[in-house]
């Protein structure tokens, strides 16, 4: 997982807000290039970085900070606030920046984030701000009557393939990121999701990494010295622990659900190592009890499932992969092994 410190920039200087609140902007570092070479020589490799004062007017207001520190630093410099225009998404890629965010823009011009995305694929990001699961605007000053999922969806749909997810109730307060909104967003989409908003220390940075994040933005968890950058990145590249599914046996069972219907196509047995590999190659791998060994369902069939999500249940020892089958499941050649209706009598 890529640890992304933020550096907020309104009126030039360094700030952090309350839940979006402009009136709670105080500072927290001198000077925002001098701030990002300090996150520099602590190992990060990306930086996150918002206009403020432009998210608010609709313009590039502190454009010149940002592209400064892209040219200045060897930092990986993602930007968001005030780009609504192509003509702004031009200036940042062409002077240094490496991803630019599109926010408001994405609710009110879909088609602008359309003809961006088509243009410059995965240089944009969009950013999925949320108050209550409703996605806010305008520098999170109105709230509109789009759920957060359903963006995402569609935005996938046009080909984004980053999406940064804030829960606007969780940023700048230090109380842990909404878990429960970032696995619902990460389970809708197969877009990359990076969560910003609630970070107070390394024991959140641990659980976005196992939840499968593929990002974490830090920003007022860092200015007061609650985490520290060095120790995030070294945690965040560290494998998922996934121990804790196999606490009671070495395999568990690994239900196979189509995604788009529902129906259940197939249950089979996973071991650590195929989850793993599962997480890994989002194709879903199993253990052959019969054959002691590792498969990839559809090697030999050509029958792939490219896996949409995956849940495990309440007591952690069952899993549930939703699927875009290819094909398929059963052996049979049915499409799901369940196809033997088994007749009861029902009693009244």
């Amino acid at each position: 997982m890529i640890i992304f410190p933020a550096i907020d920039i309104k009126d030039g200087n360094c700030v952090r807000l309350v839940k979006g609140d402009y009136s709670t902007a105080h500072k927290v570092a001198e000077n925002p290039l001098d701030t990002a070479r300090k996150f520099e020589a602590a190992g990060a490799e990306w930086i996150h970085m918002v206009d403020l004062d432009g998210a608010k007017d609709a313009a590039l207001v502190n454009k010149e900070i940002f592209v400064s520190v892209a040219r200045e630093t060897g930092l990986k410099v993602e930007v968001g606030g005030g780009i609504r225009s192509m003509e702004a998404v031009d200036y940042y890629l062409s002077n240094g920046i490496s991803r630019v965010i599109l926010g408001s823009a994405a609710v009110k011009n879909p088609e602008f984030a359309r003809e961006a995305v088509a243009q410059y694929g995965e240089k944009i990001a969009i950013g999925i701000d949320a108050r209550d699961g409703m996605v806010a605007a305008e520098g999170w000053l109105d709230t509109s009557d789009v759920y957060f999922t359903d963006l995402a969806v569609e935005m996938e749909k046009i080909g984004v393939k980053t999406i940064i997810f804030t829960d606007i109730s969780r940023d700048g307060t230090l109380t842990g990121p909404n878990l429960r909104q970032l696995n619902e967003i990460n389970s809708a989409v197969s877009c990359d999701i990076i969560a910003s908003g609630g970070v107070s220390g390394i024991d959140d940075i641990i659980a976005l990494r196992n939840a499968g994040l593929y990002g974490a933005i830090a920003g007022k968890a860092v200015y007061t010295g609650a985490l520290d950058v060095a120790q995030a990145i070294e945690e965040g590249g560290k494998p998922r622990d996934l121990s804790r599914y196999f606490a009671k046996s070495e395999l568990i069972p690994a239900v196979v659900q189509e995604a788009s219907t529902g129906e259940v196509l197939m249950l089979a047995y996973m071991n650590e190592q195929s989850l793993r590999l599962t997480l890994e190659t989002g194709m879903t791998w199993f253990w052959s009890r019969s054959r002691g060994e590792l498969w990839n369902k559809g090697a030999t069939s050509g029958h792939y499932q490219r896996v949409v999500s995956i849940s495990g249940d309440c007591d952690d020892d069952t899993l549930l992969i939703r699927v875009e089958q290819t094909g398929a499941a059963c052996h049979t050649g049915n499409h799901s092994c369940f196809f033997q209706p088994i007749g009861f009598k029902k009693h009244i």
